[in-house]
């Protein structure tokens, strides 16, 4: 390529750098320098995180545990959870009485609007079963087990068996036991179908998606078809805008059995990249 056609690309460039920097920063910070660094260390982010958490944490606090993780995500390295709030949340939702961290802060109060919406709807509906697809390292199973009424149980899936090694220690360091939290390890595909067997879950109050959004149509309509879902049901489901899932919005606007509302939101550590939550709520097969 000559220089003069190269010059004649470099305006194109630099638009595309400006107006998609906040983009360019994910790359680097959540895939670039994280493979760096898991070269380096041989340790995965989640084991990296862990660690922090072991050494800063305290056992059976699961705030603390949680504002550790979100420290530890802001000051080392991006952790890809739900993160603490970079705006304001919902006065009224704030106002409430939640646990502190070790600072006396309310721990509700710096969520994510994901956070937010997941603490204050298991608080409110009270759910004797929550299924959760995508646990991850474990932050989003912690807020939804500290939230839950005596006796509810928490059946989280993860497809990833390192991942949810981490996980698993970090559930119980925070103080749940398997009669609270019960981690599942595989596919969502291969794991639903077996739910009410070999799980004893008749059906799930709250359905939580953070996953693959692709996956997320071919998951509820599994729900579906093997009836764990109950009239009145919530179906929470992250990162619908970005990366996005628009066969499960057309699905759940379209088919007459839920009730959709979008929350729009952005990613944690970086709000210019917008995203959005999807709420739905199940009307019943009929």
């Amino acid at each position: 390529m000559s220089p003069a056609i190269a010059l004649a690309f470099l305006p194109l460039v630099v638009t595309l750098l400006v107006r998609y920097r906040h983009h360019f920063r994910l790359l680097v910070r959540a895939v670039l320098l994280r493979s760096l660094r898991d070269c380096l260390s041989g340790l995965r982010i989640e084991e990296r995180a862990f660690s922090y958490v072991l050494t800063h944490g305290l056992p059976g606090d699961p705030g603390h545990i949680l504002t550790t993780l979100d420290h530890w995500s802001s000051h080392c390295e991006y952790l890809s959870h739900m993160g603490p709030v970079k705006g304001q949340c919902c006065p009224a939702f704030c106002s409430r009485k939640h646990p502190q961290d070790g600072e006396g802060r309310s721990v509700t109060a710096l969520l994510g609007e994901l956070g937010q919406i997941l603490t204050r709807l298991v608080e409110e509906k009270a759910p004797a079963c929550v299924l959760e697809l995508g646990t991850y390292c474990g932050y989003s199973t912690l807020l939804i087990a500290r939230a839950l009424p005596p006796g509810s149980r928490l059946l989280t899936v993860e497809r990833d068996p390192r991942t949810a090694a981490v996980a698993e220690k970090l559930i119980r360091l925070a103080g749940f036991d398997e009669r609270t939290v019960e981690l599942i390890v595989g596919s969502s595909e291969e794991v639903i179908p077996r739910l009410r067997t070999q799980y004893q879950l008749s059906r799930a109050d709250v359905v939580l998606l953070t996953h693959r959004p692709r996956c997320y149509l071919r998951d509820l309509q599994l729900l579906e078809a093997h009836a764990l879902l109950p009239a009145g049901a919530t179906v929470l489901a992250d990162h619908v805008v970005f990366p996005g899932a628009p066969r499960f919005l057309q699905y759940a606007k379209s088919c007459g059995r839920y009730r959709c509302r979008l929350h729009h939101t952005g990613l944690p550590d970086f709000p210019a990249i917008k995203d959005g939550i999807a709420q739905l709520t199940y009307s019943g097969p009929g």
